[in-house]
């Protein structure tokens, strides 16, 4: 924080921190998931008891990954007022006992130049075109006060090209169809839950619901209207319709539950076989 200049404006903060994944224990300790909260220390010394929470989420054991924290609010607090930077605590919770438990969960820290591009990171984003960086900080439950990893983004460097690329596509509107979409359970961090399948084919939408809609559209009466109102510009508040699922259909899923019993469930409206525009 520091290292942010007179006159820089912060954009965006973020807390990234690497959870390691978790070797298998014994059934009987019944535990999959945990809760993982991000508290702002409001103190300092040792042990600091007053802190407020930032963000909460749910997490797998067994799987591993990044995870990234939204903490512009707080850090445009430090900012503004670098006494109040008494930095983060992160606390990892059973999900059905709600008690602390301090090695449930195990995030990446300095161990040599294995894990060195995996210490816990905050990251800051200003208006600013110039890039800073330095070591990386260490990770543990208290993060120290004054985090210095620094990446800028200028939004503004790309808006031409950008523009530029968007009216060149205009003429090249494809209708609303349907596309392959793979789900890998591992990537999306679901794999330490789910035994089968290891992903699926899960389709989304995508194109255009402009007037006339076709029949291969499979618009709705309500659709058709709107594409209609929306050409003839008779309120600027009406967009086209939008591209969506039209039909979905069930799938099957091998999972453990918290208990860590084995369950099969079919989960409804999980692949979708018709696209259409609503």
């Amino acid at each position: 924080i520091s290292a942010i200049e007179r006159g820089e404006q912060m954009l965006k903060a973020e807390f990234r921190v690497f959870k390691l994944k978790r070797k298998r224990v014994a059934r009987s300790e019944g535990q999959h998931f945990c809760k993982v909260e991000l508290y702002e220390l409001l103190e300092g010394g040792s042990k600091p008891q007053k802190k407020h929470l930032i963000a909460s989420r749910l997490l797998s054991l067994y799987t591993e990954g990044w995870e990234v924290f939204n903490v512009t609010q707080t850090v445009s607090k430090w900012v503004g007022n670098r006494n109040s930077n008494h930095g983060f605590l992160i606390t990892a919770t059973h999900t059905f006992s709600n008690k602390i438990k301090h090695n449930l969960v195990t995030f990446a820290k300095s161990q040599g130049n294995l894990q060195e591009s995996r210490n816990a990171l905050l990251v800051l984003f200003t208006n600013s075109n110039k890039r800073r960086s330095s070591s990386f900080v260490p990770s543990s439950t208290s993060v120290p006060h004054e985090p210095q990893i620094i990446e800028n983004s200028n939004a503004s460097r790309s808006r031409g090209p950008r523009a530029a690329a968007v009216s060149s596509t205009k003429s090249h509107v494809t209708a609303c169809h349907r596309r392959e979409l793979y789900v890998d359970f591992h990537a999306i961090g679901w794999s330490g839950w789910i035994i089968y399948p290891s992903g699926y084919n899960a389709f989304y939408c995508r194109g255009s619901c402009l007037f006339p809609l076709g029949e291969s559209q499979n618009a709705t009466n309500h659709a058709t209207v709107q594409s209609i109102v929306h050409t003839l510009k008779l309120s600027q508040d009406v967009s086209t319709p939008c591209c969506v699922p039209d039909e979905l259909k069930s799938l099957n899923l091998l999972y453990f539950d918290d208990k860590e019993n084995v369950v099969l469930k079919n989960y409804k409206d999980m692949v979708a076989t018709r696209c259409g525009c609503h």
